[in-house]
């Protein structure tokens, strides 16, 4: 990949090779009957990967279930769950009307899954939480952890809390998460405007917020930051997320400490199709690095209306 020279580092300039779709709704399911979205993306032996994702029921309520593919063909899927791993929550809980994954995390012979809960709102559309849920046999099922939310509302995040990627390093857990920072009404809907934020903790549990943002819009029309994805190579922290004015795209940024960012969209390196599920509007990209070679996992018009998909970049 060629590089070049901003602010004293050498930023990463990608170039990715669309594949198209590597998973779709399967709509014999009843969990599955529209969209596949928000992938997120684990390593568990040799070359076989599992994504986690979430897909609508017919009254529009996600629930997560995973596939499992051979990285060397990703489109050709090995296992899909016939059930969803993590359902809705009860009655009047933060995520009774959906659950949406967002990050998996090892521990011990423990898997985290950070999860989004879904809410109906009355003045607003809905109301947004980060959730955990716990797994003790591989990922088979998850329990979870709290029946409230892990990142509930505080003085730093008042509004919501949602996407986010976690790297651990020197005994501490690093964040970087969605966080609301206001609502506005047009044309008779409410939309949420939301940026990118910091956090720490020792147990992957107990968050310390401290309000810090990493990324923020970068004009008035911009929006809505959303689902960051951070990797650490050669001592510098790269950061892929979704922007949104009109339609969601994937921007790129770059830190040297992982609290201060530089935004280099431009040297994202992937754009809309000229047709297809992705010919609109890209979001939600998770990627990942596998013996030299990076894969992102994306998705593309109405929020993963026809399910996932892939790109490379050697």
């Amino acid at each position: 990949m060629p590089n070049i020279t901003i602010d004293k580092f050498s930023a990463s300039s990608y170039t990715w090779k669309q594949h198209g779709l590597i998973l779709s709704p399967d709509r014999s399911k009843y969990w599955m009957k529209s969209h596949v979205a928000v992938p997120a993306v684990e390593h568990l032996q040799g070359d076989v990967y599992r994504m986690y994702f979430c897909s609508r029921d017919s009254q529009n309520r996600s629930q997560i279930g995973y596939a499992e593919f051979d990285i060397g063909n990703p489109s050709e899927i090995i296992y899909t769950t016939p059930e969803p791993v993590l359902g809705l929550g009860e009655l009047g809980a933060f995520d009774d009307n959906g659950v949406t994954p967002t990050w998996v995390l090892n521990r011990g012979k423990k898997k985290y899954l950070y999860y989004v809960g879904w809410n109906k709102g009355a003045t607003v559309r809905m109301h947004l939480y980060v959730g955990l849920a716990i797994s003790e046999d591989g990922g088979k099922s998850f329990k979870r952890y709290s029946r409230a939310p892990i990142l509930e509302r505080v003085r730093e995040d008042p509004l919501m809390t949602v996407t986010l990627s976690i790297l651990k390093e020197r005994g501490v857990y690093r964040m970087w998460y969605i966080s609301g920072d206001r609502w506005f009404a047009r044309d008779g809907e409410t939309f949420p405007v939301y940026n990118i934020k910091y956090a720490e903790s020792r147990d992957a549990i107990y968050w310390i917020r401290k309000g810090h943002v990493c990324v923020d819009y970068k004009n008035a029309e911009e929006h809505a930051l959303a689902r960051p994805c951070v990797l650490k190579e050669d001592g510098i922290y790269k950061m892929w997320y979704s922007y949104k004015g009109a339609n969601y795209r994937i921007g790129y940024a770059e830190s040297k400490d992982g609290l201060h960012w530089k935004r280099l969209d431009e040297l994202v390196g992937i754009d809309v199709s000229p047709n297809g599920f992705d010919s609109i509007m890209q979001e939600y990209a998770f990627v990942i690095s596998h013996k030299g070679k990076k894969y992102m996992f994306y998705n593309g018009n109405d929020y993963g209306m026809e399910g996932i998909g892939y790109a490379t970049c050697d």
